[in-house]
C-alpha cells in the first residue's frame, strides 16, 4: 500500500489551506517511496513550493480554470471514453462496487471515477496490483499531462509522474478534442452538450476488478478511432 497515490490525489484536488500545510509531507512520502522517478519527483518539488506559496484564493481560482471549466482536461476518467453513453452508468456502478469490496466508500454526492479518488482507492492495494489497475487509463494520463503541459501548469508534473507509473502510451487517447482554454462560451457549450443523466436499471449485483479493466479497455478501443494526437470533490491529504 503506497502513501505516494495519495499524495498525488491531494496534489490533483481542490486546494486548501490544509493542502498547503501538508506540502512537506506530500515530498517527504515521495521521496521515501520513490515510486516516482527523482527528476519528477525534483519537477513535482517545484510545483509544491508554489502551492504552499501561493495565495489560496488564487490557487482555487487556477484550478477550478483548468479543471472545471474546461470538459478537455476533466478529472473524471470516464467522461474521457464514455461521455454521456449509458455505458458510462454501468461503469461507474461497476466502480463504485469495486471500492466498496476493498473497503473504500464514498459519500452519495461523488463521482468514482474522479481520479483523486480513484487514486485514493489505488493506495489501498498491494503495489504490483495498483500499478496494473493505473495501467488501464494510461491514455487518458498521457493525454492530460499533453494538455496540462501546453497550458504550462505545475499540475503537469503531477499528471507525467502518473502516465510514467502507468507506463502510458506516447499515444494519447480521450474522446474529448482538445479546445481553446481561452474560449469560454465554446467550453461552457460543450459542458452542457455533455450532461449525463442516469437512470434505473444501471446498477449491478456485483463487480470485479477484471470488469472494470475489461470496460476501460473496450472503451480505449472506441476511443482509438478518435485519437487526439500529440479517471465529486475529494479532498486527500497524503497520511
Amino acid at each position: 500500500m503506497a502513501r505516494t497515490y495519495r499524495a498525488l490525489a491531494a496534489l490533483l484536488s481542490y486546494p486548501t489551506e490544509a493542502l498547503q500545510a501538508a506540502t512537506g509531507e506530500i515530498a517527504a512520502a515521495l521521496a521515501e517511496e520513490a515510486i516516482v522517478a527523482a527528476p519528477q519527483r525534483t519537477a513535482i518539488g517545484i510545483f509544491l513550493d508554489e502551492v504552499a506559496g501561493t495565495d489560496i484564493y488564487e490557487l482555487q481560482e487556477r484550478y477550478f480554470a483548468l479543471f472545471d471549466r474546461s470538459r478537455t482536461l476533466s478529472l473524471h476518467l470516464f467522461e474521457h471514453i464514455h461521455g454521456e453513453s449509458r455505458d458510462r452508468g454501468q461503469a461507474m456502478a461497476d466502480l463504485v462496487t469495486l471500492y466498496q469490496n476493498h473497503g473504500l466508500d464514498i459519500a452519495a454526492d461523488e463521482l468514482p471515477d474522479f481520479l483523486p479518488l480513484f487514486l485514493d482507492f489505488l493506495s489501498l492495494l498491494p503495489d504490483t496490483e495498483a500499478r496494473t489497475m493505473l495501467t488501464e487509463p494510461a491514455g487518458i494520463l498521457r493525454a492530460l499531462t499533453d494538455r496540462l503541459g501546453a497550458r504550462n501548469t505545475g499540475y503537469a508534473s503531477v499528471m507525467a509522474a502518473l502516465a510514467d507509473i502507468a507506463a502510458a502510451p506516447t499515444l494519447a487517447m480521450s474522446d474529448i478534442p482538445e479546445e481553446n482554454p481561452d474560449d469560454l462560451e465554446a467550453m461552457d457549450a460543450s459542458w452542457e452538450e455533455a450532461a449525463v443523466r442516469f437512470g434505473p436499471g444501471e446498477a449491478v449485483d456485483a463487480c470485479g476488478t477484471d470488469r472494470v479493466r475489461t470496460q476501460i479497455r473496450a472503451s480505449q478501443r472506441n476511443a482509438r478511432q478518435t485519437t487526439v494526437p500529440s479517471v465529486p470533490s475529494r479532498n486527500a491529504a497524503a497520511a
